[in-house]
């Protein structure tokens, strides 16, 4: 099945993929979210050249009082599971950033102010954990009325049976585009 094409409305949104992994299963996780790391970087970097919205959607892994700077200064530490993944899919200066407290981007966030801003149309979700997170924002999206495309290659779980599951249920139930970027 052939990507879908980037248009007018469209929303990227990028989620966890800035992440340390410190936590049970983190190493796991890791090798399957730097597998998909060129898919993410080549589809923000398509967005930018179209001049498409990229949304970064970030856990804040409990820390109440700390940004999105200071997230990215303790995942770039040397030791850190997730420091190369970071370094290639470091935030430009044209993109956007949120911290969430749960699971669903929308979740306690001012995503859906955002993104009425942005007027999006599509959301484009990448990351991680396909079974999840995106499938949580992905399922709370198509409630909201978003058309959706969660591209197989950029979405990724503890186990690639894991993510099958999630986007068969993304395209099944949903209504949602899952072919690769």
């Amino acid at each position: 099945m052939p990507a879908p094409k980037l248009r007018r409305g469209d929303v990227l949104l990028i989620i966890d993929m800035i992440n340390t992994f410190a936590f049970e299963d983190g190493a796991a996780l890791a090798e399957h979210a730097n597998g998909i790391g060129e898919a993410v970087h080549a589809l923000r970097t398509q967005c930018h050249r179209q001049k498409l919205p990229v949304v970064y959607v970030n856990d804040n892994f409990g820390q109440w009082r700390q940004g999105f700077e200071e997230l990215l200064r303790k995942v770039a530490r040397p030791g850190c599971r997730g420091r190369h993944l970071a370094a290639r899919l470091r935030p430009t200066r044209q993109d956007l950033f949120v911290l969430k407290p749960r699971h669903s981007v929308f979740y306690q966030t001012p995503l859906p102010t955002l993104l009425d801003a942005l007027e999006a149309k599509r959301l484009i979700l990448t990351g991680i954990a396909a079974d999840s997170c995106v499938l949580s924002s992905a399922t709370e999206a198509h409630v909201r009325g978003y058309a959706l495309w969660v591209p197989g290659n950029a979405v990724a779980s503890l186990t690639p049976q894991r993510t099958s599951r999630a986007l068969a249920y993304i395209r099944e139930s949903l209504g949602g585009e899952t072919a690769d970027a």
